[in-house]
């Protein structure tokens, strides 16, 4: 039997505008929420990230916080 969808958490979250856009984005493709889609991502994370990739991506984004932050 499937688990129930339960919100029970909220917590304020901060999105560049290409991020939300791509949130959206992901959502209407798959016929979600938003809110959907980030349960769906976070509870899923391992299996729809590539460890390698994900490494990688995180490095760059890390090297080019502080410039995106100004």
């Amino acid at each position: 039997m499937p688990k129930r969808l339960r919100l029970t958490r909220r917590f304020p979250v901060s999105l560049t505008n290409d991020a939300y856009r791509r949130l959206h984005s992901f959502a209407a493709e798959a016929g979600i929420t938003p809110d959907e889609a980030l349960v769906f991502l976070f509870e899923h994370f391992g299996s729809v990230t590539h460890p390698e990739n994900l490494t990688a991506r995180l490095r760059l984004f890390k090297a080019e916080l502080e410039a995106r932050k100004a």
